[in-house]
């Protein structure tokens, strides 16, 4: 949608929200260690685990639909109080902290989730963390927490195959309403690197860019933004 003010042009970003149920979620190689441990929560020892995952690569989703299933409360690292945590661990709850590496970097983050990880073991609270990277990169001031983040269970989410890659790409042109050829996919598969961060920030500005020129998502815009989003890596 393009709105206008005098002689300014704004775009706007009108997307429809992520589907975040579970039969939106896209089941691959990648994900299917992950998958299986979160639906065995009662074998997590002591009731906890940490999912670690790049960018993109469905930690959001999977939380998602944990959560509405186990009926946990959710919560970002960066959100976290030390007074909330009562609150959050529920006797014979549960609970999802998510960007769990945030929690080195906000006030009052830490002792709160040390608290968290503390009460939700007595309570039989099921405890479920999301990260980018383990514990060990969060930067941690707590000893006491830096060593239970780093004592507790994980699982990994792999990389994505073509296949998978494919398939988000599809999901988030679809999340955002966008009709775009077979031929388009596939020609983004073979060209981008296999990294489902990148894909959400390429589907997001070929987004942009085709309301701004008022027309189709095309492999010009495609071939341009990718080249642009390569170099800003580089």
């Amino acid at each position: 949608m393009t709105l206008f003010a005098t002689s300014r042009q704004l775009t706007l970003d009108l997307t429809t929200p992520p589907a975040h149920a579970r039969a939106d979620f896209l089941a691959a190689p990648a994900n299917e260690a992950a998958l299986r441990v979160l639906d065995q929560p009662l074998s997590w020892p002591q009731g906890r685990m940490l999912l670690i995952g790049p960018e993109g690569s469905g930690k959001t989703h999977m939380a998602a639909f944990w959560a509405a299933e186990n009926g946990a409360r959710r919560i970002s690292a960066a959100a976290l109080r030390p007074d909330a945590a009562d609150l959050l661990a529920a006797e014979g709850g549960a609970v999802v902290v998510e960007d769990a590496d945030h929690a080195g970097f906000a006030a009052g983050a830490e002792q709160a989730l040390f608290h968290l990880w503390n009460l939700c073991g007595p309570r039989d609270c099921l405890l479920l963390l999301t990260a980018r990277q383990a514990p060990r990169d969060w930067g941690l001031v707590l000893p006491d927490l830096r060593s239970r983040m780093d004592a507790m269970p994980q699982v990994h989410l792999g990389p994505p195959d073509e296949t998978l890659l494919a398939a988000v790409l599809v999901k988030l042109f679809a999340d955002r309403q966008l009709s775009v050829s077979a031929g388009l996919i596939d020609w983004l598969v073979l060209h981008m690197d296999r990294d489902l961060g990148l894909a959400r920030r390429l589907v997001a500005a070929m987004d942009r860019a085709a309301m701004a020129e008022k027309g189709p998502v095309t492999r010009r815009i495609a071939a341009d933004l990718l080249d642009n989003l390569s170099a800003e890596r580089a």
